[in-house]
């Protein structure tokens, strides 16, 4: 079940939750693999993500809310501790390098307090180019686009695009070099 742009209730969606758990479940199996099996990980990764290339590396813990819109290009690395929250599409092109404790939120909530009271999301997309260094701590927030060869400045906090073949910094994130 797609979810759109809108407005929705995932709480009260059955296939959904069902689905969230499925993802949950896979990530608290996976978190659990010993480090040192790291081909049983890559294939356990590539069960939970929607589309893979290559060998994905993704460093324990990693959590995801459904992991079926998360693709991920030739040679990703993901570092230790990062969450995608992903009821929209996630999308890492090639050569693409997370640092540890960064977090993807494709998933928003209402500022209207009534709406918001009423347990509704939105969520919108977020893709990230090739050739992209994203530092430790960074926050990617929903419908942000990073262009190719980017480097994103550690604790930054990325809140609008970024555009290719520059290095851009700071909460909220802007450009401060082009390539």
């Amino acid at each position: 079940m797609e979810i759109s742009e809108e407005l929705y209730d995932a709480g009260s969606n059955e296939e959904l939750k069902a689905k969230k758990y499925w993802a949950q479940d896979m990530c608290y199996k996976y978190n659990h693999t010993e480090p040192s099996k790291v081909e049983e990980r890559v294939e356990m990764i590539k069960k939970i993500f929607g589309k893979t290339a290559g060998r994905p590396i993704v460093e324990q813990d990693f959590w995801c809310d459904f992991g079926y819109n998360i693709s991920v290009g030739e040679h990703f690395y993901m570092n230790h501790n990062c969450t995608i929250l992903d009821p929209a599409p996630v999308e890492f092109g090639d050569h693409v390098l997370i640092g540890p404790n960064c977090n993807f939120y494709t998933v928003g909530h209402p500022v209207d307090a009534n709406l918001r009271n009423q347990g509704l999301a939105t969520k919108k997309p977020i893709k990230v180019g090739n050739n992209v260094w994203i530092g430790g701590n960074v926050i990617v927030l929903p419908g942000v686009t990073i262009g190719d060869n980017v480097t994103i400045g550690a604790g930054s906090v990325v809140t609008k695009d970024i555009p290719s073949n520059c290095v851009a910094l700071g909460s909220p994130c802007k450009v401060v070099k082009n390539l």
